[in-house]
């Protein structure tokens, strides 16, 4: 199966960004994040498609660039939170080198500080990221090969977890 090295996937503030950066470059591949591919294609910030559109609108948008990003990019790739609510694209998933960044929601959420471009986590940030953490974490599951915990860990140690996760058994042993 073609496709990306490694795909990371977990809630927002999980550090997929800059795990997935620093993945790409300890392997010599290319990262793409596909929450900066609908960005740039729809030439407006994902808050921006939240309000004038809502979740839905937004929801087929984002299917549509994870369908090409697993079809299209071969390096280290980095899934929006949500992105795994759609069941084609878990299925898309099936076999491929996922893993489940996981993270302490105190932790989350200090990460992401009061960031206004995470429409789904208005109001109380904490309550809304335990909620959706938890309502997603079964989908997570289901689509990994690994799971991995950030909390208290730097990025740079979260890199080498994940190498670990996805190295063959025989190699471990």
């Amino acid at each position: 199966m073609s496709g990306p090295l490694v795909v990371l996937v977990g809630p927002m503030g999980v550090g997929k960004s800059t795990v997935g950066r620093l993945l790409a470059e300890r392997l010599g591949v290319a990262y793409r994040d596909t929450d900066d591919d609908i960005v740039t294609a729809q030439g407006r910030t994902i808050a921006e498609i939240f309000a004038g559109e809502g979740e839905a609108a937004f929801r087929a948008v984002e299917k549509a660039a994870v369908h090409k990003a697993l079809a299209e990019h071969d390096g280290v790739l980095a899934l929006g939170g949500g992105a795994i609510l759609d069941p084609r694209t878990r299925a898309l998933l099936a076999g491929r080198p996922v893993v489940f960044l996981d993270v302490d929601a105190g932790e989350a959420v200090r990460r992401i500080g009061g960031d206004p471009g995470r429409p789904l986590l208005a109001g109380d940030p904490h309550l809304r990221w335990r909620t959706l953490a938890a309502a997603r974490r079964p989908l997570y599951t289901e689509v990994a090969r690994a799971v991995v915990d950030t909390t208290g860990r730097a990025p740079g140690a979260v890199v080498e977890a994940v190498l670990a996760a996805l190295a063959p058994r025989a190699a471990r042993a």
